[in-house]
């Protein structure tokens, strides 16, 4: 059977502003389903690294050319000497992996946007919305991403105090 409207009909909107609710109270209640990752979720296994956001200088933008250097003798990004740790730097996020490598991939999930967290225990990056997997490589390792991660080139210093990021 169709949907008839009669003239007392009213629509969805009209009777959530008859009950008093501001377009922004309706904006906040309709996209809190649609929120991205955060960074205070913290990762499946809780021995893995912390995220932080790490300083750089030079350009982090995706969009553009990205071509960056941490200075891992400065505090925010000394942690990234350590096996397992990671940090992000705009949209970029740096890991330092299992076997001893940097690598750095775009911190956003092909999927639907969530934000990437370095997992040591399985040596890969998970999503934080919704659980996707990704190796260290960007190729997707399990789903529901279908897509693979953007990567970068990061090279270390001879001295071992600096990362170089570029793409």
């Amino acid at each position: 059977m169709a949907y008839q409207p009669t003239a007392e009909s009213i629509n969805r909107a009209t009777f959530l502003r008859n009950l008093g609710l501001s377009a922004a109270t309706l904006s906040a209640l309709y996209f809190s389903g649609c929120s991205k990752g955060t960074t205070d979720v913290t990762p499946a296994n809780p021995t893995d690294g912390t995220n932080s956001s790490a300083v750089a200088t030079g350009s982090t933008e995706p969009a553009g050319k990205v071509d960056f250097t941490l200075d891992l003798t400065q505090p925010d990004n000394a942690k990234l000497k350590t096996i397992g740790q990671f940090a992000t730097a705009g949209l970029i996020v740096v890991a330092h992996t299992k076997d001893d490598r940097y690598v750095a991939l775009l911190s956003v999930c092909t999927h639907a946007s969530g934000s990437l967290w370095y997992q040591l225990s399985q040596d890969d990056f998970r999503c934080l919305d919704h659980g996707g997997l990704f190796h260290t490589d960007g190729s997707v390792k399990g789903p529901p991403p279908t897509k693979p991660v953007k990567t970068y080139t990061v090279t270390l210093s001879a001295d071992k105090n600096t990362l170089h990021v570029t793409g």
